[in-house]
Formats: structure tokens, C-alpha cells, sequence
């Protein structure tokens, strides 16, 4: 897909087109990059209110438990991975995870987050006794876990269709998916910093099935390295065009590069906030159908991503215990409900803690 440059009229025309309702297009979406970020700014929060009236931003108790951490991806930008017989690697056991969830239901969290590599020493049994057992002992904790990046994988290992995998783990107690692995949906990009994983179309093509099972997920975007802007609206179009056959995404949730501690890309200069704040902004103009976008704030920083919740982005994300992936970057993953509830304050909206379905559980 390439875009040409020709509007018939300036970005300011459009975006009260946008605004009113019109349906913004690719080629113009790619314009938006050089557009004043102010007006980037307004235009995005007006179509955030028409999803969400009232002023309030979101947020999940939540916890992400990355099961292991042996990974044969290599991924360039991807600090967490080791190989099998590194002495670092790890495998958690059952217990171990079901110990972990105990936690997050004692401090009145909803949700649980399963990841990790791609483990070639690992049965899909291992998966799915886990999600067995967590939604036998913790039947109200919402099972959000597993990337397409992973099902793929576990569906080739155990030499099953992607089908029959998300089958067994929806009656194990699968709830949802995450939107991880998708970085750009763009195989140039792909080839060069993930080659191992799963393709654009694979990605897509699994969230498809996930949705035709009636299972909801999220998707996402890794952005700030090899790829350019014209890739970008590529890989929200394909977003895009994929939401309005299945309406299966819940929210999209895009983040900039960490390339500390990631020595193969170490040398590529992080997205500044102003690069986020309209990839937010552009996101939430473009993505008519998906009703809300998620601010960074483990990846940007809380005060970039209190911003970014006055440029289009409605929810902050969850309040994490942890987050293995994340800490080799040099990233803390430290943050409590009071901190939340602050943050969003400070931003001027009301604070609210939701589900993962979005659906608002308290209001602070």
C-alpha cells in the first residue's frame, strides 16, 4: 500500500470533517504528522468525547505473570528473552502462578495477564492446566493472556489448528487476548526486527479467528525504531479494516521503543513525547471503531501519558504488580491505586477503576 500526498483541502478542513463524523482516510491520516499539535490535540479529544461523554479516565487492577522467559524469538528489541540454557532462564511452576493471583484477588484485582516466551520445551498442556486452574480456584478473575505471537507458536508445536488452540483455552477459561506481538503489521519491518515470529497477515488472521470464537482482545503498536510513518498508518488501517468485519477489539493500545538495555537497537533515539502524542492522537482520529485508547504510562511516563489523556486517549492501563518484560528496559513497575487515582486527578478527569470489558467497576 503506498499513499500519495494530494489533499483538496488543508488538515484543519478535514478534521471538522472527522469530527462531525466523516471517516478519515489513509492518505490523510499520513498528513497528520506535520499537522500543528495543538489542533492535532483538539480535533482527537472532541471525537474521544463523542466515545465517552463524560470526563472521567479509566484504569484496571491487574497483574501481568510472565510465565517463562526462554524465548527462541530473538527479537532485536526485546531485553527479556533468554536462551534455554542460560543461567537465568526460568520456567514458573503452577503453584507459583496460582500464588501470584492470590495476590492480585487479595488486593481487589480483576484481571490477570499471562506471558511469555516462546518456550520450545514447554507442552500446550502447561497452558492450558494453568488457565484450569486459575479459573477453578479464582473463577472471577478475568483470563486475559496469550498473544497471537504465542498461540501461533503453541498451535505449530502441538500441531494443532490456531482454531482448536483457542478452543481448549476458552473451555479451560480463557477469557480474552492481548494485542501483543503485533509491533508493525508490516512484514518489511517484521523481517528485520522480529523475523521469527509471526507474520502481519498471521497476526491478523488470529485475532480474526480469536474473534470469530467470540472471544474479545486489544491490539497494539510498537513504534520509535526502524519503521516509517507511512507504516504506521499502515498498520492502523490494517487495525482498522480487520474491527469492521469482527468489532473484536475492545481498545488499542500504542507505545514508543524502550531501546534501553536492548543492546541490537540500543543506538536508535527513543519517540519523543511530541512523536507520541500525535501517534495517540492520530490513532484515536483513524480508529473510528474502536472505542477506546489506551495512555502509556509504564512505557512513557506518567506525566507524558497524563498528556496524552487531553490528546484522545480515555484509560490509563492498569496498575501492575509487576512486569518482567519491561523491567531489563530499566522501566519500574510500580504503581498503586492512590498513585492512579492521583494521576488522573492531576489531569483534571474523574478516576475510575473498570473491568476488563470496560465497564466501570468504581468511581473514585
Amino acid at each position: 500500500m503506498t499513499f500519495g500526498v494530494h489533499l483538496d483541502c488543508p488538515p484543519e478542513t478535514f478534521l471538522e470533517n472527522v469530527i462531525r463524523g466523516e471517516r478519515l482516510t489513509a492518505e490523510k491520516a499520513l498528513q497528520l504528522f506535520s499537522v500543528d499539535l495543538s489542533i492535532l490535540g483538539k480535533a482527537a479529544a472532541a471525537v474521544c468525547r463523542k466515545f465517552h461523554p463524560d470526563p472521567v479516565a479509566t484504569f484496571v487492577i491487574d497483574r501481568n505473570i510472565s510465565c517463562t522467559n526462554v524465548c527462541v524469538a530473538e527479537c532485536d528489541f526485546c531485553a527479556f528473552h533468554c536462551a534455554p540454557d542460560h543461567p537465568k532462564a526460568y520456567v514458573l511452576k503452577e503453584d507459583e502462578i496460582l500464588s501470584k493471583v492470590r495476590e492480585l484477588v487479595d488486593s481487589g484485582g480483576t484481571q490477570v495477564l499471562i506471558q511469555g516466551g516462546l518456550n520450545p520445551d514447554l507442552p500446550f498442556d502447561y497452558y492450558l492446566n494453568m488457565v484450569k486452574r486459575i479459573h477453578q480456584e479464582f473463577p472471577q478473575v478475568h483470563i486475559h493472556s496469550f498473544s497471537a505471537v504465542e498461540i501461533d507458536f503453541l498451535s505449530r508445536k502441538a500441531k494443532k489448528s490456531i482454531e482448536e488452540i483457542l478452543n481448549e483455552l476458552k473451555n479451560a477459561g480463557l477469557n480474552s487476548l492481548p494485542g501483543g506481538g503485533a509491533e508493525i503489521l508490516v512484514d518489511r519491518v517484521r523481517q528485520k526486527i522480529s523475523p521469527r515470529k509471526i507474520s502481519a497477515d498471521g497476526w491478523i488472521q488470529c485475532m480474526r479467528t480469536v474473534h470469530r470464537l467470540g472471544l474479545k482482545s486489544t491490539a497494539t503498536m510498537v513504534f520509535g525504531h526502524i519503521e516509517t510513518l507511512e507504516e504506521r498508518i499502515q498498520h492502523l488501517n490494517r487495525i482498522r479494516e480487520l474491527q469492521d468485519k469482527t468489532h473484536g477489539f475492545r481498545a488499542f493500545i500504542p507505545w514508543s521503543l524502550s531501546p534501553c538495555g536492548t543492546p541490537r537497537m540500543s543506538e536508535i533515539p527513543p519517540a519523543g513525547g511530541i512523536d507520541y502524542l500525535k501517534m495517540v492522537a492520530i490513532s484515536r482520529l483513524f480508529l473510528d471503531n474502536i472505542p477506546n485508547i489506551q495512555a502509556g504510562w509504564l512505557t512513557e511516563g506518567v506525566k507524558l501519558a497524563q498528556v496524552a489523556l487531553a490528546f484522545g486517549a480515555n484509560d490509563m492501563g492498569g496498575i501492575l504488580f509487576e512486569d518482567k518484560v519491561l523491567e531489563p528496559t530499566g522501566i519500574q513497575v510500580k504503581t498503586k491505586v492512590q498513585d492512579m487515582v492521583r494521576f488522573i486527578r492531576e489531569a483534571g478527569l474523574v478516576p475510575a477503576q473498570r473491568d476488563t470489558n470496560y465497564q466501570i467497576l468504581k468511581t473514585f
